[in-house]
């Protein structure tokens, strides 16, 4: 289920089910043009990556708008602000949070996030929907579902 009407409605008449929280985690820079191509790329690929998972657990998962932030060295207040927004988000019954994203730096924080952390290298292409990007992005896709399995 996502944060869109259609979806609300259907989540609200089967909370019970919908244990859980699926956020997408995306830096934004404005320093150089070869960052903001570079980040606006993987921002598009996190979206097919959230989407792609949130249909394929329907009715198990709620994906939740992307979390965006500024690239930037100051971690600890950023989880520290992730991290309240989790707890603001967990008051309804989701037993598990995973955070998806591309941005290694989430690495080094993930022991003090209120989550679990996917993280994954982001594939250098610049076409989704190319013939060859394809195989390579299901297999990931794959990979990512098994992972969160294991977790319920």
């Amino acid at each position: 289920m996502k944060w869109q009407k259609e979806d609300i409605d259907q989540y609200q008449g089967a909370e019970e089910f919908v244990d859980t929280l699926l956020i997408p985690l995306m830096p934004i820079t404005m320093n150089s043009k070869k960052d903001i191509k570079k980040l606006a790329f993987q921002g598009d690929l996190l979206n097919f990556f959230a989407n792609e998972i949130e249909k394929q657990f329907k009715g198990r998962i709620f994906l939740i708008p992307t979390y965006s932030y500024y690239e930037s060295n100051e971690s600890e207040n950023e989880v520290e602000r992730l991290n309240n927004w989790v707890n603001q988000l967990t008051k309804n019954p989701f037993k598990h949070v995973f955070f998806l994203t591309f941005d290694h730096h989430w690495k080094k924080d993930e022991r003090n996030l209120d989550g679990n952390l996917l993280w994954f290298p982001a594939i250098q292409t610049e076409e989704i929907d190319s013939k060859q990007t394809q195989p390579i992005l299901k297999d990931q896709i794959t990979q990512i579902n098994e992972l969160i399995r294991s977790y319920w």
